[in-house]
């Protein structure tokens, strides 16, 4: 019988114990905000209209990416990611490093749709507290996604296509 029946992936670099400290962050987070939310008499809405949650998704979808692929926050990633490349439209892209715990984080913040689970959560906690201060940040971060989406639209590629591209130019005259 081989010897790698207790391996989780072939390489044996799953941060499995990074990954249980994270969750366990994330769910202490979750049940700490409960707690204060419950002694300081919060009321929970008894639901969420269907606008709130996509200005909440388009939020959360914007800063994800600005946490994980934007310039100016590498330094938040830096301690737990080298960068690996430059990425389209001014992303990076950035690699985990190191083992364990600090892997883990940095494929967390490496990668948005890892961090869009706790920005949601963030967000959906500020909603629950203080929506009005909740939507007002939500706002500005889905009128950066939509002037984003704007800006980059109708742009076409960066470079002319060449026939190394397997594109045949076509002819104008």
């Amino acid at each position: 019988m081989a010897t790698d029946d207790g391996r989780y992936d072939d390489q044996d670099e799953a941060p499995l114990t990074g990954y249980a400290t994270l969750a366990t962050a994330f769910a202490s987070g979750a049940v700490l905000f409960s707690v204060a939310a419950r002694r300081r008499g919060v009321r929970l809405p008894d639901r969420v209209p269907p606008w709130d949650v996509a200005l909440l998704g388009t939020a959360t979808f914007k800063a994800s990416r600005l946490l994980s692929k934007d310039r100016i926050t590498s330094f938040v990633r830096a301690p737990f990611t080298r960068r690996a490349e430059e990425g389209a439209g001014g992303e990076v892209n950035d690699a985990p490093r190191g083992s364990g715990v600090r892997r883990a984080v940095g494929e967390l913040v490496s990668c948005p749709f890892c961090t869009a689970a706790w920005v949601a959560g963030s967000l959906v906690a500020s909603y629950a507290a203080a929506p009005r201060a909740a939507r007002l940040v939500s706002v500005g971060l889905s009128a950066l996604t939509v002037a984003t989406g704007c800006s980059t639209r109708g742009r076409g590629p960066s470079r002319r296509p060449r026939a190394e591209d397997g594109v045949r130019a076509l002819d104008t005259a």
